[in-house]
């Protein structure tokens, strides 16, 4: 049960209008009028510099850690360094949009047509990526075979070491900093990282002087003692490392929003909180700090961590919905040496965000042989409450495939999450985990469309769409390339740099290939509706020869019209059996053409020195994907959304239990998907109502894991609670769902999200 403190914080979060703020794009775009000619590099540290000099500041009532990305709750900033024109062409739509809405106030839209968009005109990230995208990428793009990420912000998709950064201090890595500036004085790169650094100190003694300010105003003898506390904090940590647990979240959280102001990019995540946390957690105690302040602590940093919220273009959200900001943390696994890293902090996490109960963190579990069934018990606790998380990823394929892709063994021992499932090395990669989507379905489409004659055998056909998914890889991969390039032109990240193994080391932004592991994710969409609409095709065409090609092709492009459309149509979803039924004959169809559009995209090199990783996941683009692609043979309407996840069944489509989806996935070669693979799943809450219901949830945990999938999570809700709260949203602000990687508020999800996750099928035991 939270305390009375937290209840309060989380209601006044959330009862908050959610608005866009200017303050950052204003000093920003000061800054860089007054720096031109300087190396870009430069730029961008003096900009970060100049927004940690002068945005405002506040320490909320009852907050036990300084630091607020906003003065008000939930507010979004915007980066128009990145993109201006989406943000010019939406100011007057911002606040009614379906997904994901700001509002904005008549001050505000006049600043940014008058002061802050002219500006940026021609200067933006999306200016560059735009004259760099040949026309046979910006083509590929137009079919809607992939949709290229990171175009128009700031790239995340990281760990920082946090580790490093909790050892040394800010201060000491400030002077390492500084004595190789000295050493290389023509380093722009040290230059501009020695600038943030110090603005970084800097921000978080202004949070020391207004504390210390708020004390003396403060009447109440309590909250004196606790602003004092959290000024005598702010003036250590700023520039020493920290000897406590709470100086340790606050030295934590403050290099967080640093570089949220930075790159105002999402997913700058967490990792393995509970490893590096732990020694400042036991200190507290031995020093005879309670328990009860430190779980409080926990809950006041979750709380924060749920106030930062992103702002994207409407296009944006509507693949993001529900604003993932990503602060994703994994509990448990293994340790370096290959033992089970599940200690008191890891539990002591799961039963905190029970108290919460809001999307972020998003948390994760590791799963392993040995992983403790009392360990699996408390998260499957968690998991009971309904809010999608924690989610599950399993130790024993993803080390191994980490191996396959040349990482060492401790490193992969030590991998975490970021954003939503991408897998990464804390502290070691810049992995670009959400480049692009990759869309297989269009591609059987249109090699389907394209040639429906030239194919006298099933085995024709599946050869024909493995050579398109080559050709389009390839398109897609220069993409990547140019975005990238782009990132590393006009947007290095100086600050998440210092905190980057290698970095410093070689005098190298993240951007420009300064990281130890240089990866850039690209994630093949659709492998449910490749199976079920090719098991289809094989059978009534190949097989019964029913149908001619031809003339199954054209019912497609037609959309199954008049009724003898609609019989074909419900022959399709109801005659042949589909993908998450444990069906050989339809698995082994995704399992082929998965396996190899990940080893086409593994084969490939990016522009930092490093390697293409291929995932599987969608985050919440199967809807807006599914609007690209026409009707398909598993019977699926044109414009109708693809499977979600990644590797879940079509809504609706899997009807022999949960462990029958498992067992289709387990199919897939799942060590090949090393950018990360998702699996949703959705249970009826009768399912965990008791402790069978939980006992049945962690031998599920464990076959999932002994199956050798990659990941796994769970809805716990019931379609009728769903349904409830799109008809009355006001009786459910705090309904949490699991989207994609990620949960989010209900009420902040378009319908279209909605009616996705309540017709997903619903599990019992």
């Amino acid at each position: 049960m939270a305390t009375e403190r937290i209840e309060r914080l989380k209601r006044e979060m959330l009862d908050f209008r959610r608005e866009l703020s200017l303050e950052r794009a204003y000093l920003y775009t000061k800054s860089y009028q007054a720096t031109e000619g300087e190396p870009v590099i430069t730029r961008r540290a003096k900009a970060t510099a100049a927004v940690m000099d002068g945005v405002s500041i506040t320490i909320r009532p009852g907050e036990l850690l300084g630091g607020n990305r906003t003065i008000k709750p939930r507010s979004g900033i915007a980066s128009p360094e990145m993109d201006p024109y989406w943000i010019y062409d939406e100011l007057d739509t911002l606040a009614s949009r379906p997904q994901d809405p700001f509002w904005v106030s008549e001050q505000d839209k006049r600043l940014y047509r008058e002061e802050i968009y002219p500006y940026w005109l021609g200067r933006s990230l999306k200016d560059l990526v735009k004259s760099r995208l040949h026309p046979e990428i910006q083509v590929g793009e137009k079919l809607k075979i992939f949709k290229l990420n990171q175009t128009d912000k700031g790239q995340g998709h990281i760990i920082m070491d946090f580790p490093e950064l909790l050892s040394c201090g800010l201060g000491q890595i400030t002077e390492r900093v500084a004595e190789r500036s000295r050493l290389h004085p023509d380093s722009d790169f040290y230059a501009a990282a020695l600038i943030v650094l110090q603005a970084t100190s800097r921000h978080i003694l202004r949070y020391a002087h207004l504390a210390e300010d708020m004390a003396l105003r403060e009447p109440s003898l309590a909250r004196r003692g606790e602003l004092t506390r959290m000024a005598a904090i702010a003036h250590r940590v700023a520039f020493l490392p920290p000897e406590d647990f709470d100086e340790a979240c606050q030295l934590f959280w403050f290099v967080n929003l640093a570089a949220q102001y930075e790159s105002n990019a999402s997913s700058i995540s967490s990792g393995r909180f509970d490893q590096y946390m732990l020694p400042f957690y036991r200190r507290s105690l031995t020093k005879g700090v309670s328990e009860s302040y430190l779980r409080e602590l926990l809950c006041d940093l979750w709380l924060k961590m749920n106030d930062v919220v992103l702002l994207r273009s409407r296009d944006s959200a509507r693949y993001f919905a529900g604003f993932p900001t990503g602060y994703t943390i994994v509990l448990g696994g293994l340790d370096r040496q290959g033992r089970c890293a599940v200690n008191e902090l890891s539990r002591l996490i799961l039963e905190t965000y029970q108290e919460i109960c809001l999307p972020q963190p998003n948390l994760g579990v590791r799963v392993n042989e040995l992983t403790p069934d009392a360990f699996l018990r408390c998260a499957a606790e968690t998991v009971r409450l309904g809010t999608g998380i924690p989610q599950f990823f399993n130790d024993e394929v993803i080390v191994p495939g980490f191996l396959n892709r040349g990482v060492e063994l401790e490193h992969a021992r030590d991998y975490a999450v970021v954003g939503c499932v991408e897998l990464s090395i804390p502290g070691k990669t810049y992995g670009l985990h959400d480049i692009a989507l990759f869309n297989l379905v269009r591609v059987m489409e249109l090699t389907l469309v394209h040639s429906p004659g030239e194919f006298s055998s099933f085995e024709q056909l599946l050869e024909a769409i493995k050579g398109s998914i080559d050709e389009y890889v390839a398109v897609m991969v220069q993409g990547c390339d140019a975005v990238d390039a782009c990132h590393a032109d006009l947007a290095p990240t100086p600050l998440l740099s210092c905190l980057v193994d290698g970095c410093i080391e070689r005098g190298k932004d993240v951007s420009a290939g300064g990281a130890k592991y240089n990866f850039s994710g690209v994630q093949g969409v659709g492998t449910a509706n490749l199976s079920d609409s090719l098991y289809a095709i094989k059978q009534l065409v190949f097989t019964t020869g029913q149908l001619r090609l031809e003339d199954l092709v054209s019912a497609l492009t037609e959309d199954f019209p008049g009724s003898q459309g609609e019989v074909l149509r419900h022959r399709m979803v109801n005659k042949y059996a589909k993908f998450g039924n444990d069906v050989d004959a339809v698995d082994d169809i995704g399992a082929d053409l998965l396996r190899h559009y990940c080893r086409t995209v593994a084969n490939r090199g990016n522009v930092r020195g490093g390697r293409f990783l291929p995932g599987a996941y969608t985050v919440s683009a199967h809807v807006p994907l599914g609007a690209g692609v026409g009707a398909t043979a598993d019977g699926r309407h044109r414009g109708d959304q693809l499977a979600d996840g990644g590797l879940s069944p079509m809504p609706g489509r899997d009807k022999n239990g949960p462990t029958a989806v498992l067992k289709s996935v387990s199919k897939l070669d799942n060590y090949l998907t090393s950018n990360g693979s998702l699996l949703n799943l959705k249970f009826h809450p009768s399912a965990l109502a008791r402790d069978t219901g939980l006992e049945k949830m962690v031998g599920f945990i464990r076959a999932f894991m002994r199956l050798k999938l990659q990941h796994v999570q769970f809805n716990v809700v019931s379609a009728q609670t769903l349904r409830d709260a799109q008809a009355h949203p006001e009786q459910y602000k705090s309904l949490v769902v699991r989207v994609a990687g990620y949960s989010a508020l209900f009420g902040d999800l378009d319908k279209s999200i909605q009616d996705d996750i309540i017709a997903r099928t619903e599990h019992s035991w």
